[in-house]
Parts: C-alpha cells; structure tokens; sequence
C-alpha cells in the first residue's frame, strides 16, 4: 500500500514538472507543491541559493530568506538594474509546503519611480549643502536624514545599491515570481523524490563553440515578459514593429533574448541596420568588448548621421552590448542586420525580406526576433498613399510559415523622433526629443496575440510601458556610451530638441 501511494506521488510530481515545462517562459498558472514538510524543504532551498552564487540573509525562526542585490546581465549607466530575492516557506498542511518567491527591481534611474518621489517637502534639501544632522544620518524627526555630502559623493552612492545601501538606488518594483518559483521546485523537487521521472532544471541554449554556461537559474534576465513564451520555438519568426528612439525597445529585447535563450531556444536577433554594418555587428558580438572594440563597432557612418532617427541610439548600442555579454557567457545569442538605406520604397522592402528569409531558412533550428519600424513588419499589403504596397512582413510571410508581426503598445512619455523641419523646411529633418502619447496597461513587458491579423496585418501588441526617450549613442565621433561626453549626445531638458 505505502508503494503505492509512494509511486502515484511521484507521478504527480512528474506530472507538475511537465505540465510546468509546457510553457518554460510564461508566468506559471498556478503554484509549485511540494509533497513534502516544511522542514524537509528548507535545507534543499537554502542549498539551491548556495549552489547558484546567490548569497543570502536568512531569519532561521520563520523560514525566511532574503538574498544580496545582483545586477542584470548588460548593466550600465544607461539602464541599470539589480534584483533581489525575498523567499518565504509556506506550511499548506503537515505533509505539503510551498515557496514564495518575491523579486524586488531597482534601477539606477527613474525607471521604476513612484509618482511624487521626487517632490521636497522640506525647507532645505540634505546632501546639497543645506540642513542635515552632525551625527552622519540621524534625524531629530526619527526618520532617517541621509548624511551632508557633495553631489558628486551622492551621484556614486546612487548609481548601484550595495549591501545595506540599496535603498539609495532611484527606484523599485515588487512582484511574486512563479517562474522563480518553478525553477526551484525543478530543482528541489527530485532531490526530495530521488526519482528518475522527477522534474528536471531546465537547459540554457549553448553556442557551439562555448566550453561551458552558466545554468538557467544562475541568470538574471530580468522579470519575464508575460506572453513571451508561447511564442518562442525553434524557426519562430517574431516581428516587432517599434517607435525608435526609446530607452524601453531596446530593452525588451535584449530581455526577450536573455529569457529565450535561458529556456533553452538560440536566439538569432534582426536589426534594422545598414547592410554594410554586419561585419562590424559581429565581431562586437565575439569580442571582449575592450575600448578598442567599441570603437570598431562605432566607427561607421550610420553611428554618425547628422539625422540620427533612434536606431543608433544609446539604448540601441546598449542592447548590442548586453547581447555580447550574454555570448561571453557562452549562450547562443546571434545578431544581424537587414536594412538597405541606398534603395527606397517597394525594393528596399524586398531587399529587406529576402535578407532576414536567407537567415530564417539558413537556420531552422533558432528563434529570431526582428525588429524594424512599424511599417514593415505588417503582414497585409497597402498603405494610406500607396494601396498596392507590400511590407517586408508580408513578402516573408509568403514563403516562412510561422510569422507573427506586432505592433508596439506603450504609456506615454517621449522618444527621439526626427520629422519634416518644424520651420517647414521639407528638404531637412528636425531630430529631437518628442512627447509620445500612449495608453496605459501597467509597468510590465508582455506580449499579447489576437485571434486573427488586424487591418495593418499585425497579429497583436508587445507593451513596453511608459517610454523615454534614448539620445544617438555618438556625437562626436566615437566612443563608448555612458563614457563620457565625446561620445555621448547631451540629453535636452526641454521637452522638444532640434539637432543640426
């Protein structure tokens, strides 16, 4: 009888392990169980933590962890993120238990700000040469008063939270991660079970010629991006129609890329970039990412256009060095570019087509995100000034099955936007920060399909939420981003810029 009911427990726990698997990218539909006390759990997860560099504080009376802040892969002073782990074990019944697993984000910037942070309410401002206690942070008030330094002091301070300082950083997010959740329990799980059809950790998409990667829950790419993985597979095409010259774009794809890739699918990753710039998109992605490789990569002239539309912005060549990091790592990340700037109109979209169709077929066995502006990846022929025009998404949907185009969804903000002269000069271009207006659907990534393709010919939305706008990555010449001001387009703080 005990055998029995040993042997219709493994099942389910195998069961729950597959049905887990279903979807290694989508938030989780319901919470991991495991068949086991409290008691016996703890010390496996407390291992889990030890086993895959997460360092923790523990409250050993109530089974609860809390581990160190760690940076995102690709961190810079153009986006920089770190996360945490609260953990608390859960008693659903004197044989059954379950985790809690809440990530915390902050970031360097104003990313993840509550509305109001920034207002003062004071008199005078502590760190900027006004009020503040003698005692380095007391407050006669009983809050705490950060202790008088310099600006500069506090810039440092405020660029990465460290230890019991993270709570300088700018700005945080809370949320319950099942997916962290899962990756637990995958691990856990057999251990428990000393079963051979137990739940198994999931396998990172190695690049061929890498020695050794890092395991799946070693990474951190980032809180998943709801939706994401039902369209993730193996010669899925993924086209995603952006506004250039955000700081958010960029981003999601670099995450989407991280997520995939972690869950075990290569990634190959399209950009709408000159042609003639591949050779120099791939050796960055192989290289160390010294100075002197940036400087290869940077050193062409689509980095230096006098009208730079946001494709070359510093967020775009941030992604680009995420993605490197990711390859260092030894994952199998993959990027090239599509764009014929020298041809217009109808054949630089059949020339845009056949480019990405050679890669798709050339590569069967890789997930490729595609990113251009949003008229090309529409998958229905006709524009409002030309009916009989075809879009790069409808000329490779015609030949690659498995095409999935979407359109941008964003909360309003701003992004860098050239348009006709505002002087109403049609021969130039005015080139600046814009406000964008869009609608709000919360702070998360998430990507959502229809049932059926729109009048556009796209087949849902990936939301990025409120934008902001991300200047060209160079000014002056060359450089890398975030590293100075020889290489880095001052900002405006107006909200409209012209650039000449």
């Amino acid at each position: 009888m005990r055998s029995r009911v040993y042997a219709a427990v493994m099942l389910m726990i195998a069961l729950a392990g597959c049905a887990a698997r279903q979807g290694d990218l989508d938030l989780p539909d319901r919470e991991a169980i495991y068949d086991r006390p409290l008691e016996e759990v703890w010390p496996e997860v407390r291992q889990f933590f030890t086993d895959n560099n997460l360092p923790f504080r523990e409250d050993k009376g109530s089974r609860v962890l809390q581990t160190e802040w760690r940076e995102e892969f690709g961190g810079s002073k153009v986006s920089g993120y770190w996360h945490r782990y609260l953990v608390l074990g859960k008693r659903e019944s004197p044989t059954k238990s379950k985790l809690w697993v809440i990530r915390i984000t902050k970031s360097a910037n104003k990313a993840l700000s509550q509305a109001g942070k920034e207002l003062d309410w004071g008199v005078s401002r502590v760190g900027h040469g006004g009020g503040g206690s003698e005692n380095g942070g007391a407050s006669t008030g009983g809050e705490f008063s950060p202790p008088t330094t310099s600006p500069e002091d506090w810039e440092e301070m405020l660029d990465a939270p460290k230890g019991e300082n993270s709570f300088f950083a700018e700005s945080g997010q809370g949320a319950r991660d099942l997916t962290m959740e899962w990756k637990v329990f995958r691990v856990v799980a057999p251990k428990l079970a000393k079963a051979e059809n137990a739940p198994r950790p999931v396998q990172v998409a190695k690049a061929p010629e890498a020695k050794q990667a890092p395991g799946a829950a070693a990474m951190e790419c980032g809180l998943p991006i709801i939706g994401l993985g039902k369209q993730v597979k193996k010669g899925g095409v993924l086209l995603l129609g952006e506004l250039h010259g955000t700081q958010e774009v960029p981003r999601f794809l670099a995450q989407a890329s991280c997520q995939s890739v972690v869950a075990g699918t290569p990634v190959t990753v399209g950009l709408e970039l000159p042609v003639e710039s591949q050779e120099r998109v791939a050796g960055f992605l192989t290289s160390e990412g010294t100075d002197s490789d940036w400087l290869k990569l940077m050193d062409a002239p689509f980095w230096r256009s006098p009208y730079p539309d946001g494709r070359s912005s510093e967020a775009m060549a941030n992604m680009l060095e995420q993605l490197r990091q990711l390859r260092a790592r030894g994952l199998d990340v993959e990027v090239f570019v599509f764009d014929h700037p020298k041809l217009q109109g109808q054949m630089r979209e059949e020339a845009m087509a056949a480019t990405v169709m050679a890669r798709v077929k050339h590569a069967p066995d890789r997930f490729f995100l595609v990113v251009s502006g949003n008229i090309h990846p529409r998958t229905k022929p006709g524009l409002p000034w030309d009916g009989k025009y075809q879009p790069m998404g409808l000329l490779l949907s015609k030949h690659v099955k498995g095409v999935v185009a979407l359109d941008m969804a964003y909360d309003s903000g701003s992004a860098w936007i050239c348009a006709v002269d505002s002087k109403g000069a049609k021969d130039r271009l005015d080139c600046g920060v814009r406000e964008a207006k869009g609608r709000d659907n919360g702070d998360r990534f998430f990507v959502h399909v229809w049932d059926g393709a729109n009048d556009a010919g796209y087949h849902g939305v990936f939301y990025v939420g409120p934008v902001s706008a991300s200047a060209p990555a160079v000014f002056k010449g060359l450089g890398r981003p975030g590293e100075g001001e020889d290489s880095v387009h001052p900002v405006p703080v107006y909200p409209v810029a012209s650039v000449r």
